[in-house]
């Protein structure tokens, strides 16, 4: 087990770089500090792909430190070109005000802002937005070298690229972000900022800046940016990206976003993700070693990170649709996590049903047969179910009445073992 918590980083992978790694752990030593990471809000929920960070704060703050979490109103506006091979969309107020007010909503759901010591949540329009243009340049502005900038990954990248290349707009996001550090620094006695990889030249960048003010000692630490193990986005799949707010990504699909993971990446997803214990991953990993088809460390991952980010509640009833889908019964199911579960399979519309309709006419609307006589003979073979019940072999003539509906609504049929198709009336 790790000693400190810098220990406990470096196990689970989480220490990319640091800009003084031996002054942070000796500052870390003598107690508790502020520290902050920014989120700029491109939308209105944040995605897994932003969770590093995110619960790298949590775990700071468990440790006793207070995290400050950073809403970048006023970076929001300009767009971070770190990573970008192209110019990131400008956001009208309107938009981006509902996208704070969103991603404030989830930096929340980890962080305990009621404490002893609670957290901070800032927004950095509060101080950029006075700055008139002149007194930044002159105040910021005049501290930094062109050449010092232009030879920042971020900024040369782009710079590599005739065809895109960078605006001004966004060359000066490094001045932003920096001055971030050195307000927070001034004003919150902010000493160290954390960020992926692709923040390192935004994280020197403020360090330079308190330095040069005689604001004392600031500190840089980054987190791996993440890609699956075939190469592929972390937190993108051929449905989009995984967004922590229900409402873009149901709790059932958050819930298989993580037990599908590829076999090669659950254990560092463990470590990086999840407060299980270091006993307690190394355990699982030697259970996936020796029987991965148990899929122990899948479940338990995709537990932690339900329950986390969702709750006990929400995670349970997305195991309760995950075991629909494998024949399991509708007992306890609720009408909105059938609704989620609605969304992840085929659909097709029923006609209304007072005068009942012939399964086997049903079963070819729902695309699980190709003809009556495929559907009569699936049927009489045993492999057609209705809300998951096995229809009998006997009753090919079967028909689809009122009494079958679930939830006043829905009808699951299911050919074979994970054929589903969901009809539902278009109106209650």
């Amino acid at each position: 087990m790790a000693d400190t918590l810098l220990e406990d980083l470096a196990w689970r992978g989480l220490i990319a770089d640091s800009t003084h790694p031996a002054e942070l752990a000796e500052r870390l030593a003598l107690g508790p500090i502020t520290l902050y990471c920014g989120f700029d809000p491109t939308a209105d929920s944040l995605h897994v792909g932003s969770l590093i960070p995110l619960i790298t704060l949590r775990r700071f703050q468990l440790a006793g430190h207070r995290p400050i979490a950073l809403a970048g109103g006023a970076t929001g506006m300009i767009g971070d070109p770190s990573g970008k091979s192209a110019e990131r969309t400008l956001l009208d107020p309107a938009a981006l005000a509902r996208n704070v007010a969103g991603v404030r909503a989830q930096l929340g759901l980890l962080l305990d802002f009621t404490g002893a010591e609670p957290a901070l949540l800032l927004d950095n329009n509060t101080w950029i937005a006075p700055f008139s243009f002149l007194d930044f340049l002159r105040d910021v502005g005049k501290l930094f070298s062109v050449n010092a900038m232009l030879a920042k990954e971020s900024v040369r990248a782009r710079l590599e690229d005739r065809d895109t290349g960078i605006s001004y707009t966004e060359f000066s996001y490094m001045l932003l972000q920096a001055y971030d550090f050195y307000h927070l620094k001034s004003k919150n006695n902010c000493l160290l900022q954390i960020g992926g990889t692709d923040q390192w030249g935004n994280i020197t960048a403020g360090i330079d800046l308190i330095r040069k003010k005689g604001a004392g000692e600031a500190y840089g630490l980054t987190l791996p940016l993440l890609t699956n193990a075939d190469g592929s986005k972390f937190g993108k799949t051929v449905a989009g990206a995984i967004w922590l707010d229900p409402a873009h990504t149901s709790v059932y699909r958050f819930y298989q976003f993580w037990i599908r993971v590829d076999d090669r990446d659950v254990v560092r997803l463990l470590k990086f993700f999840t407060f299980l214990s270091h006993a307690e991953i190394s355990a699982l990993e030697a259970t996936h070693a020796s029987r991965p088809e148990g899929r122990e460390a899948h479940t338990a991952l995709a537990r932690a990170m339900t329950d986390l980010l969702h709750g006990e509640g929400a995670r349970l009833e997305a195991e309760k649709a995950t075991r629909v889908l494998f024949g399991g019964g509708l007992e306890g199911l609720s009408e909105g996590t059938f609704a989620d579960l609605a969304g992840e399979i085929p659909a097709f519309a029923l006609p209304p049903l007072m005068e009942g309709l012939p399964l086997v006419e049903a079963l070819m609307a729902a695309g699980l047969a190709s003809s009556k006589g495929q559907a009569r003979k699936d049927i009489e073979g045993g492999g057609v179910a209705i809300n998951n019940q096995t229809v009998p072999r006997e009753q090919a003539q079967r028909v689809l009445t009122v009494e079958d509906l679930l939830f006043g609504r829905h009808i699951l049929l299911r050919k074979g073992k994970r054929n589903y198709s969901l009809g539902s009336l278009s109106n209650k």
